[in-house]
């Protein structure tokens, strides 16, 4: 089979945004304790926070951490977690049906994300609160000095103000599962009355407010119209969640569901767009996909399940190689998207549907998806250049021609280096790959990594085969007269990478 692309200088999508390579912390299961946070572990530094996790976090290229939810933020009492942590209250976690001992809070956040070298991205209850209390944490965390709450941050031993820019007013509120769920018209006003009050503490704040908690939701389209209705000119960014699994053994279909993330996000630009052309402003509304990530849901008993466990093992998923190359899709479609995507956050970073895994007084190891992570916040740098591609098709309900080629291309224009970022979705074919390069100056490849199923899209990575599944240096790829070529190995996860010929080489 054969495949080719196009690129030009000449034309580009976007500049890509750092902070699409964020991630996600949620009091949830293991991803807080025992996750990122143990005291006593081996691991674990002064404050109790895990050193290999830390180490895993900063080798994944995370840039920007959303905390502390998800779903548990809508029941969530902030003032419990800051303070002495032996005054802290236990407290029943109603959306995860699990004791929350709020030894983790604000205070040891902050202090894993400057550790993490991370942007924090703060969320607010707007299920069962609403805007005094978002505008008394907002003065807690970045007023300097002289009010009570401002003064209660520097008795909790932080004279600084953290400095927290991005903030999401609520999470999924148009959900039923959700602490607090509102109607449209109810969110739209409570999002719009919230961000004027966050505003008048803190002016340079960004805010997201909550889309459509899925793209099935039966609202969906209308509810992001009404609340924008009501809080267009208040808000900076508009959310977007999506998690995909295989059904009923469907590899094929799996692997076409990044199409179903594309048209997700051209329907919301076209919403919020819409929006903007009935108030007659030019404002162009920014996305937040910031909760995105493969989940087995069927797999999940859902909360009413649980049993208020401390720590419970939680939506552990154990990730294959076939869903490393979908989650590699994703990035790609988020870089597709960097006209009008700014913040992206996969969920979650530790144990919860994870790229890193750890065990309680054990090690910490990469699950397969962690790679494509790494590699796109290392190498996809600079602007998306906007490709013309020809690629062999195939058949996947309910997305109908599906191309076997998926790929993208940045330009860092301080160094001139382009990185093609390459899925061969084939089970059992190579993809051989072409790309014409013109205007990029004369390039010459500097590698070829790729994540490939080998023949067993079901490898994994566990605790005692941590490195199983692992990108490997691939030969043959080369650059003649300004046209790139490669082989892609069937079901695949690929990075060329291609650098300016230094002149007299």
């Amino acid at each position: 089979m054969q495949a080719r692309f196009t690129a030009s200088a000449d034309f580009t999508i976007g500049v890509v945004d750092r902070r699409l390579f964020g991630s996600f912390v949620e009091h949830m299961g293991r991803c807080v304790y025992t996750g990122i946070y143990e005291p006593g572990h081996p691991e674990a530094d002064e404050a109790g926070l895990r050193k290999d996790v830390l180490e895993l976090t900063r080798e994944m290229g995370v840039t920007l951490v959303r905390y502390p939810g998800g779903n548990f933020v809508s029941g969530y009492r902030w003032e419990d977690g800051v303070g002495p942590v032996e005054q802290r209250p236990s407290r029943l976690d109603l959306a995860w049906r699990s004791v929350e001992s709020n030894a983790f809070g604000l205070h040891e956040f902050i202090g894993w994300a400057r550790k993490a070298q991370v942007e924090p991205m703060m969320a607010v209850n707007l299920g069962t609160r609403g805007p005094q209390e978002a505008a008394d944490l907002l003065e807690y965390a970045n007023h300097p000095g002289g009010t009570r709450l401002s003064d209660l941050r520097r008795a909790h031993g932080s004279p600084d103000p953290f400095g927290i820019r991005l903030w999401c007013l609520g999470n999924e509120m148009d959900g039923p599962w959700q602490l607090g769920a509102k109607t449209a018209d109810e969110y739209g006003r409570l999002a719009n009355e919230t961000a004027k009050v966050m505003r008048l503490v803190d002016p340079t704040v960004e805010l997201v407010a909550c889309g459509s908690s899925m793209r099935s939701m039966a609202t969906f389209g209308s509810w992001e119209a009404t609340v924008l209705d009501h809080c267009f000119e208040q808000v900076d960014l508009l959310s977007l969640h999506a998690y995909y699994e295989e059904h009923d053994q469907d590899l094929a279909g799996f692997l076409a569901t990044a199409l179903d993330m594309d048209a997700f996000i051209d329907e919301v630009v076209a919403t919020v767009d819409h929006v903007a052309a009935k108030k007659r402003s030019p404002k162009r509304l920014r996305l937040s996909f910031d909760e995105w990530n493969v989940w087995f849901q069927r797999a999940f008993a859902g909360p009413e399940a649980q049993t208020w466990e401390d720590e419970p093992r939680l939506i552990e998923d154990t990730y294959d190689v076939a869903a490393a190359v979908v989650v590699g899709t994703y990035l790609m479609t988020l870089l597709r998207h960097a006209d009008r995507v700014s913040v992206a956050c996969q969920a979650q970073l530790a144990n919860v549907i994870a790229p890193i895994r750890t065990e309680p007084g054990g090690p910490a190891w990469r699950q397969t998806i962690f790679h494509p992570f790494a590699h796109a916040a290392r190498f996809a740098r600079g602007d998306v250049l906007r490709l013309a591609v020809s690629s062999p098709t195939y058949a996947a309900e309910p997305y109908g021609d599906v191309p076997v080629l998926d790929t993208v291309a940045t330009r860092d224009g301080e160094t001139g280096e382009v990185t093609v970022f390459a899925v061969n979705r084939d089970l059992t074919e190579p993809l051989s790959l072409t790309g014409a390069l013109h205007g990029l100056g004369r390039l010459d490849l500097v590698e070829h990594v790729t994540l490939a199923a080998d023949g067993d899209a079901r490898r994994v990575n566990t605790r005692e085969q941590p490195d199983a599944v692992r990108p490997r240096r691939a030969d043959g790829a080369r650059v003649v007269d300004g046209v790139l070529h490669a082989t892609l190995p069937p079901l695949s996860w690929n990075v060329l990478r291609l650098a300016p010929v230094r002149r007299g080489a």
